[in-house]
C-alpha cells in the first residue's frame, strides 16, 4: 500500500518504513499526520477524492539534514563585478509509520 501526501509545496509517494527527506518542518513533535492524502492504493485499487476523506499518514520526525551545497557565482565583465555566496537547504527527515484508511461508516458521515 502506498500514498501521496503534500507537504513544503511538493508531492512525495510514500509507504509505510519510508524514511524520506521533506521541507524543514518547525515542530517539535515526535509524531506528525499529514492529511489530506492525495492517492492511496491497497490490494490492487486506487482510491481518490472523496473516497479518501477521513484518509491519514502519520510519520515519525528523525531529525534535521542538510542538503547539497548550492555555489552562486555572479559575474558581469569589464567592470571587476565578481560575488561568490553558497547556501545549503535544511531539510526534516521523517519515517513514514502507517497508512490509515477511512472505514465505511467514517465515509457515511
Amino acid at each position: 500500500m502506498y500514498a501521496v501526501i503534500a507537504t513544503g509545496g511538493k508531492q512525495a509517494r510514500v509507504a509505510p518504513g519510508d524514511v524520506i527527506s521533506v521541507e524543514r518542518l518547525s515542530r517539535e513533535l515526535d509524531d506528525i499526520a499529514f492529511d489530506p492524502v492525495l492517492v492511496v492504493d491497497g490490494d490492487g485499487r486506487v482510491l481518490t477524492g472523496a473516497a479518501l476523506r477521513g484518509a491519514r499518514v502519520t510519520a515519525r520526525l528523525l531529525g534535521e539534514v542538510k542538503g547539497p551545497k548550492v555555489r552562486i557565482f555572479k559575474y558581469k565583465s569589464k567592470t571587476g563585478y565578481r560575488r561568490r555566496i553558497g547556501h545549503r537547504q535544511k531539510y526534516t527527515q521523517i519515517e513514514i509509520l502507517n497508512i490509515d484508511l477511512p472505514t465505511d461508516s467514517e465515509k457515511e458521515s
